[in-house]
């Protein structure tokens, strides 16, 4: 005869396993539901929201004449008020689209999906004279459009968060560890205090309040994408020093496919 303990293993085992699927369950359809309330959200606030700015700003030309300085600064913040709510939720939209049914994975060279950032940014680089550079970067197994919204954030967020004396710099690194690519963008920016370093990608977390504008969405944005490719994210960092913004992506590639 079999040792109890034998069965019971087998019991606990078998348990552990019907928990698991649940726990998995619950998350999918945590996640559906996540998404169906930001397409909901999207398209029964963007219209309101777009009524309000548009209705606002007609009113203000049509009685342009009648209207005093302090008339005229009101309409401002219902307008700028509407634009920033608006953003919101085209960034939450986005968030919410991480974990969409569609994310399909293949090979992607990332020097092409970088350049391409770097072309739909240039006005804005431009604009504040960036100096940009990147070492030759690997290709990957990752769906193309979460690592140009993945690039593209993180590059956003060291323009945006740019030192006021200097001209700002950002690298792009990459290394290779046993079974993952290891990447690094370097700024020379505001920096931040090392005890933020994990509240940094908390949703709505922003630590230099609201006199940079954004939703505080774009880094957990990235947490997410790095995440449901396999990764980590993580960031280091001085106040006034700048910022280290490190990711890895797993290697799935056959070695003799690695750039």
């Amino acid at each position: 005869m079999e040792p109890v303990h034998h069965v019971s293993e087998w019991l606990g085992t078998a348990l552990d396993i019907e928990m698991q699927k649940r726990a998995e369950q619950t998350l999918r359809r945590s996640n559906e539901e996540l998404q169906q309330f930001a397409f909901a959200a999207s398209h029964d606030l963007q219209e309101p929201l777009r009524n309000i700015s548009t209705f606002t700003q007609l009113l203000a030309r049509r009685y342009q004449d009648q209207l005093d300085d302090q008339a005229r600064e009101y309409i401002r913040y219902a307008v700028e008020g509407a634009k920033r709510m608006s953003k919101l939720i085209d960034d939450l939209l986005r968030y919410a689209r991480i974990d969409t049914r569609d994310f399909l994975l293949e090979r992607v060279n990332l020097n092409g999906i970088l350049q391409s950032v770097l072309e739909s940014m240039r006005t804005h680089i431009s604009e504040v004279g960036a100096e940009i550079t990147s070492d030759s970067l690997p290709e990957v197994h990752a769906n193309p459009m979460q690592m140009s919204q993945l690039l593209q954030n993180l590059i956003s967020n060291s323009l945006k968060y740019r030192h006021p004396d200097r001209k700002p710099v950002i690298q792009l690194s990459v290394r290779y560890a046993p079974g993952e690519w290891i990447f690094a963008l370097r700024d020379n920016g505001q920096g931040f205090d090392p005890a933020y370093a994990e509240q940094i990608f908390g949703i709505f977390q922003r630590l230099h309040g609201r006199d940079v504008p954004g939703t505080g969405i774009g880094l957990s944005l990235c947490k997410r994408i790095v995440e449901r490719h396999g990764g980590r994210i993580w960031a280091q960092g001085r106040p006034g020093e700048g910022a280290t913004f490190y990711f890895s992506l797993p290697d799935v590639l056959e070695p003799s496919s690695r750039t």
